[in-house]
């Protein structure tokens, strides 16, 4: 065999190296990493709201994945993981949107994106060992007390802390 012949063997073997390698890293793997680094590059928070969106639900399909092979630790990595993104992208659209009731892009999104989450962490919790509980349920607090600021940014006469009406049983004569 040339010199030749065994240079091309070489890289032919080298390129289905790649290829095995490539082939063995699960498409979800692939499709939630390039997510997470498109997010983690996008500036404008409107687009980093609607993008949150599609990183989520490939959070939660990853999530379902790991529950089914037992790794809760994984678990509550990507759902710290999946707080973070909303963390992240809220302050950004409090930082260039103030007034959310006015400038809805990306509140819209991010609130509906939260929700989406919660939902998820809920079947998530119902599912996992007690022992993981504690920690998930630190995550869905956050969660939900950021959806709660979303919603009062978003509207905000309609969360004004006023005291309730009297029931007609507590009314006087």
């Amino acid at each position: 065999m040339s010199s030749a012949s065994r240079a091309i063997a070489g890289w032919a073997s080298v390129a289905l190296l790649g290829c095995a390698l490539l082939a063995s890293v699960p498409p979800e793997k692939e499709k939630l990493a390039d997510l997470q680094a498109r997010f983690d590059k996008e500036s404008n928070p409107v687009r980093k709201a609607k993008l949150l969106a599609k990183l989520g639900d490939a959070q939660f399909d990853e999530t379902r994945r790991l529950e089914k092979t037992g790794d809760y630790n994984g678990v509550g990595l990507l759902w710290e993981k999946f707080r973070d993104n909303v963390r992240v992208t809220l302050e950004a659209l409090k930082k260039q949107h103030k007034n959310a009731e006015k400038h809805v892009g990306g509140y819209r999104e991010l609130e509906i994106a939260m929700r989406e989450g919660v939902r998820e962490l809920d079947q998530t919790m119902l599912h996992a060992p007690v022992e993981y509980r504690p920690p998930l349920q630190i995550v869905r607090d956050d969660l939900t007390a950021m959806d709660d600021d979303v919603l009062k940014m978003l509207f905000p006469r309609r969360t004004t802390d006023t005291p309730p009406a009297k029931a007609d049983s507590e009314k006087q004569p």
